[in-house]
């Protein structure tokens, strides 16, 4: 197994001890995997251990909110727009979404 790297755009080099954002992912995609064949295959690890992997995917674009204290675990919750849109979405979250609900982009691994 490889080690690890955070990303160029991280002078701190912290970038494996909080979330990876948008603009990071656009930055490693636009300049340091640049040169990379296109038919590289992107793996997701199942945990930040490394116990696990599988190829991605797919992806959402949805709200995530963290679960309790931790803000490494949480739920995904859809967008208002599908909501409005899919009466038994709302139905499903007829209790609502929590406040701390925030855009996401949500990878899904293949298996």
């Amino acid at each position: 197994m490889t080690e690890q790297q955070a990303p160029s755009s991280d002078p701190d080099g912290e970038a494996l001890d909080r979330p990876l954002t948008l603009a990071v992912l656009r930055h490693l995609v636009r300049k340091d995997w640049k040169g990379m064949p296109g038919d590289t295959l992107v793996v997701l690890s199942r945990d930040a251990e490394g116990n696990g992997y599988s190829p991605f995917s797919t992806y959402s674009r949805s709200r995530y909110a963290p679960i309790g204290s931790n803000d490494l675990v949480g739920e995904v919750y859809p967008l208002p727009q599908e909501l409005k849109e899919d009466p038994s979405l709302r139905q499903l979250y007829a209790d609502g979404i929590p406040d701390s609900a925030v855009p996401a982009l949500v990878l899904f691994p293949l298996g």
